[in-house]
């Protein structure tokens, strides 16, 4: 699976701290701003307990869990469209699938702000902003190119997407951001294709200190779950700092130092899960006695494609998927008594797979 996301910011709000809790790496984070400047890039294992238990029930010796990708993009300043430097951050932010914008929560005198102060709805202002103003820049170009071509032309895909890249101009130039454009199902592909980065969804991150991990009363909290709110996205709270260290240790060391912070698991696994469902992903399951194996697939994906994600064979050769949830499996304890239950279905390559499916694919090439 390569979807993406990445880690966005101003400099010195914790991204690469972040970044080296998720992917136990070695990116440099320091008290200045600009120490990233190519992208760090870290695939991290999904925490899903799931798989645990259907290996317990099943009987499987290994267990395979599924990945995502994580890339620490080095930290935006205003006026960023300006600069060569600032375009290639923002270059970068353009490959990735959905943006996880950390934002500081904390006050450190030890750690410089660029901005002299922590206002969290100040900094997330000057990230929008930037972005939008590349956006914009991107539409206004692409709108006079094809405003040339358009002349004349009977081309209905040229005319479908000049409607697009014009009504995405009209947003941002009001200080919208593309995604607030509603678009027919006809036309969103070609929206799609404008790659734009305000159209990828967003992650708010509150690093905030460890003080203040358990704090629902922080106001720079309260500030970004605002915003947030408005826009229709969601956040999460974590501690940077905190999350390093608890990356540093061993499963039972772990477990101990949760227990005495008053955690149940680390935020990192909740930001992960939040990542992974902004994404619109979803997780299915092959379990037999050699490994319980989760494999990633986007939501409303048919048999057929969920089975070339194990092989291609899988898909050309699609016969049929065996396939009951997981849930029924926890709830009657064995596969014999899922198909007692009439549980167990036979399906068919329009069958839609759904989150916690547990398949077994048959083929024929």
């Amino acid at each position: 699976m390569s979807l993406e996301c990445g880690i966005v910011g101003l400099p010195n709000v914790g991204k690469s701290t972040l970044f080296n809790a998720l992917t136990k790496g070695k990116a440099e984070a320091a008290n200045f701003p600009f120490c990233t400047i190519d992208p760090n890039e870290g695939v991290v294992l999904v925490p899903d307990p799931r798989l645990s238990t259907i290996a317990d029930l099943i009987g499987s010796k290994e267990l395979i869990p599924t990945t995502i990708k994580f890339v620490d993009i080095a930290g935006l300043i205003k006026g960023a469209k300006e600069s060569k430097l600032g375009n290639e951050f923002l270059g970068h932010i353009r490959q990735v699938d959905a943006i996880l914008h950390a934002v500081r929560c904390f006050d450190d005198p030890d750690i410089i702000h660029v901005s002299g102060s922590v206002d969290p709805a100040r900094d997330i202002e000057i990230i929008s902003t930037e972005l939008m103003i590349s956006d914009l820049d991107s539409m206004e170009k692409k709108y006079q190119k094809l405003e040339k071509q358009i002349k004349g032309s009977t081309d209905k895909k040229l005319k479908a997407e000049f409607e697009v890249v014009g009504l995405f101009k009209a947003a941002l130039s009001e200080g919208k951001p593309a995604r607030s454009v509603e678009l027919p199902k006809e036309l969103q592909e070609i929206a799609r294709l404008q790659h734009l980065l305000t159209t990828k969804p967003v992650l708010y991150v509150c690093n905030v200190s460890e003080e203040d991990l358990n704090n629902p009363s922080n106001p720079w909290v309260q500030s970004v779950a605002k915003i947030a709110e408005s826009e229709g996205n969601k956040y999460v709270v974590i501690s940077s700092r905190l999350e390093s260290e608890i990356a540093q240790l061993d499963s039972a060391e772990q477990k101990d130092f949760l227990d005495s912070v008053g955690l149940v698991e680390p935020g990192l696994h909740r930001l992960i899960r939040e990542a992974y469902k902004l994404l619109n992903l979803i997780t299915y399951f092959t379990a037999g006695p050699k490994e319980a194996r989760a494999w990633t697939i986007t939501d409303s994906t048919r048999a057929p494609e969920a089975a070339g994600k194990i092989h291609s064979d899988f898909e050309k050769g699609f016969i049929r998927a065996e396939t009951y949830n997981c849930e029924d499996l926890f709830r009657l304890k064995t596969e014999a008594a899922v198909k007692a239950a009439g549980l167990y279905k036979s399906e068919g390559k329009d069958y839609i797979v759904k989150d916690g499916d547990i398949m077994l694919f048959r083929f024929n090439v």
